[in-house]
């Protein structure tokens, strides 16, 4: 299990126990936390999606389980941060957003849950993106977009896959084909923009250099589907690869923002 995850783990067991956890999050914290929950809402939209196309089941079944426990560490987390009146209020709009995304996880997998799962997913995201936005802007540190953006690609990976396996399950989804192209051109355009930062460290840049190699064999999976020739488990595998790999940018980000005067 990636480092973020062991840590939302480990935090589960505190709340459950009853413990104190740890200290309020750092505005890079929080920044990296919401940012998450952006990712999230694509995650626990694909873990789902897995099950029903029975795609890695076993591992799916597992994916939602952590998924939906992270969203609700994160809030936790959140909700013990909050700095400001127009973070409060993202907040709690994400909140309310993602109790109607957790309803339809908790259902069992049918291909005409599927659009309502996505409508409900995009609608987390959306939230969870202002709220993102809000403590980009009370941080007022330029390190914090990039932050935001590296931390975006993390999403962008996660509802690639989720797009792409409501493509490959569901043949009355095919209206999000433009969607799903636009999603993959999004994670090209975010990965150049990452590149070019001025502030990458010679161990950022091999990490993105390694980050834009699994990229360019991710595409080539993706062009597939232009005939019908979807191979789901290929692009669940490359897209869980990219997910660690800007997971750990984002925490390399987060460092450069936190050292910041």
């Amino acid at each position: 299990m990636h480092s973020i995850f062991r840590r939302g783990a480990w935090l589960l067991l505190l709340l459950a126990l009853g413990l104190p956890a740890q200290a309020r999050l750092s505005d890079a914290e929080a920044l990296n936390t919401a940012g998450l929950q952006r990712m999230l809402s694509q995650r626990t939209a694909s873990a789902y999606l897995m099950l029903g196309a029975e795609v890695r089941s076993e591992r799916a079944a597992e994916q939602l389980a952590q998924g939906r426990a992270q969203v609700e560490v994160n809030l936790q987390a959140l909700r013990d941060y909050v700095p400001a009146q127009d973070i409060e209020a993202a907040l709690h709009k994400s909140q309310q957003s993602w109790q109607v995304l957790d309803a339809l996880l908790g259902e069992p997998p049918r291909q005409e849950r599927v659009a309502p799962l996505l409508d409900a997913a995009d609608a987390f995201l959306a939230d969870s993106e202002a709220l993102v936005r809000a403590i980009e802007q009370h941080s007022g540190q330029s390190t914090a977009q990039l932050v935001s953006r590296c931390g975006r690609q993390r999403m962008l990976s996660q509802r690639i896959a989720a797009l792409y396996l409501a493509l490959s399950w569901v043949p009355s989804e095919v209206q999000r084909a433009e969607e799903f192209e636009r999603t993959v051109a999004a994670f090209e355009e975010g990965l150049q923009a990452l590149r070019q930062a001025p502030q990458n460290s010679a161990q950022i840049s091999q990490a993105l250099d390694q980050a834009e190699a699994q990229w360019r064999f991710a595409r080539a999976g993706f062009r597939l589907a232009e005939d019908a020739r979807y191979v789901p488990t290929v692009v669940v595998t490359t897209s869980e690869s990219l997910l660690w790999k800007m997971d750990a940018l984002t925490g390399e980000y987060q460092r450069l923002l936190e050292t910041q005067p």
